[in-house]
């Protein structure tokens, strides 16, 4: 049983100690907004996890220096409308000088300060807008701007995704607080150290980097790397998580707390990650592809992003068909040693597959699933004990439309 609750319209200041804008300098045409800062009333331990894509944009790059020479952090400025992504050494160079600027405002020093963009690729940053939304977003800052600063994220999200919950741990009250922004070119595969996903957490705990760091990788893998939309990484996915101490809370490894705080964390990033996949891109229904008794983790999980990756399969999620042969076909061609005569198929409670073969259900009672807003396949394998899953949505004409026309 947790011993954690939801709170309602929580978000990245509920925590104690953070305060946060969103604001709009001007990088959008449509004139939302589109800066946002995350600062910290004192200093705040941290990690990141980001992208393994090899074109790593500017403020990843950036972010990732600092997470390797700096003790703590304040503050995050996220501007969107524009990547910073495949703009060189000069992409580099604004990236450090928009940390500065925010340093400046908030009379910090260089190396406090994270940075992050999202938006158009290959295009330099418009500093003059910059300056902007670091002049606004630091005169903005609220103890109530959390919400304000998820919608100042989006890009072609159609709702901000923002959550907050609370925890007993002896006797005094800790929050974590998070917000994201992703609805497209979303199939993360993030690394601590090692239409983006971008995810900010913070917590008025106590918790040192290195454990930070592993709570985040654990968690990392459970959440947002569980996750696709087209099967398209992006160049600026980033996960930061922020922890100012300042509900009075220290948690070390290998306790009780520990293990509550993680369990906490964990419903936090994968409550954001339903959230993302349910409004992905012109989606319309949100599938869980679980693979059992697979012979391994690793084939398990090659064998159920083979189907939630399957065009043909999200195609026919979307037309609520129930052909069970773009499954095994999926499975089929994902590279992995398998005997098809015992894999075993159901659509939620439904047997669809028995043998590698066709169960005889009714079409029918497989369709009125189909047209579920939510459902799961779960695939046995029959040929060993691992397990994986994915959460994963549909493509419908409006993810053709709104990726057709996006244009920043």
């Amino acid at each position: 049983m947790s011993n954690f609750k939801f709170v309602e319209n929580g978000s990245i200041t509920t925590p104690t100690g953070f305060l946060a804008s969103g604001v709009t300098a001007g990088f959008k045409k449509s004139g939302a907004a589109d800066c946002a800062m995350i600062y910290s009333e004192k200093p705040a331990n941290f990690a990141g996890a980001f992208t393994s894509c090899v074109f790593a944009a500017a403020p990843v790059l950036f972010d990732k220096k600092i997470a390797e020479n700096s003790d703590f952090i304040q503050a995050v400025f996220v501007n969107s409308g524009n990547a910073n992504a495949c703009t060189g050494e000069q992409g580099l160079e604004n990236a450090r000088k928009t940390s500065q600027m925010v340093a400046d405002k908030l009379n910090l020093k260089f190396g406090d300060v994270m940075v992050s963009s999202t938006g158009r690729i290959g295009v330099q940053m418009p500093m003059d807008i910059v300056a902007k939304g670091v002049d606004l977003a630091s005169k903005a800052l609220s103890h109530d701007g959390g919400i304000e600063a998820s919608k100042a994220i989006m890009t072609t999200d159609t709702v901000n995704k923002s959550v907050a919950v609370t925890l007993e741990i002896d006797g005094k009250t800790v929050s974590i607080g998070a917000m994201t922004k992703g609805a497209g070119m979303i199939d993360p595969s993030m690394r601590v150290l090692h239409a983006t996903m971008l995810c900010y957490i913070t917590t008025d705990a106590e918790i040192s980097n290195t454990l930070l760091a592993k709570m985040l990788e654990a968690n990392v893998e459970q959440s947002f790397n569980r996750i696709t939309i087209d099967g398209d990484m992006s160049t600026n996915d980033t996960t930061i998580i922020m922890a100012n101490g300042a509900s009075g809370v220290k948690i070390c490894a290998e306790t009780q707390a520990y293990n509550d705080f993680q369990t906490a964390l964990l419903s936090v990033m994968q409550e954001l990650a339903r959230k993302m996949v349910y409004d992905g891109e012109g989606a319309t229904k949100f599938v869980e592809v679980k693979i059992v008794n697979a012979a391994s983790y690793e084939t398990a999980k090659m064998l159920a992003e083979a189907v939630a990756n399957s065009l043909l399969c999200k195609t026919a999620w979307f037309g609520c068909d129930p052909n069970w042969g773009r499954v095994v076909a999926a499975l089929g061609y994902a590279k992995v040693d398998f005997n098809p005569d015992l894999v075993n198929i159901y659509y939620d409670d439904k047997i669809v597959v028995r043998n590698g073969g066709d169960a005889g259900t009714p079409e029918e009672d497989l369709a009125s699933i189909m047209q579920k807003r939510e459902f799961t396949i779960l695939i046995d394998m029959g040929c060993g004990s691992s397990d994986y899953f994915v959460w994963t949505s549909d493509v419908s004409y409006e993810y053709v439309k709104i990726n057709a026309d996006y244009h920043t």
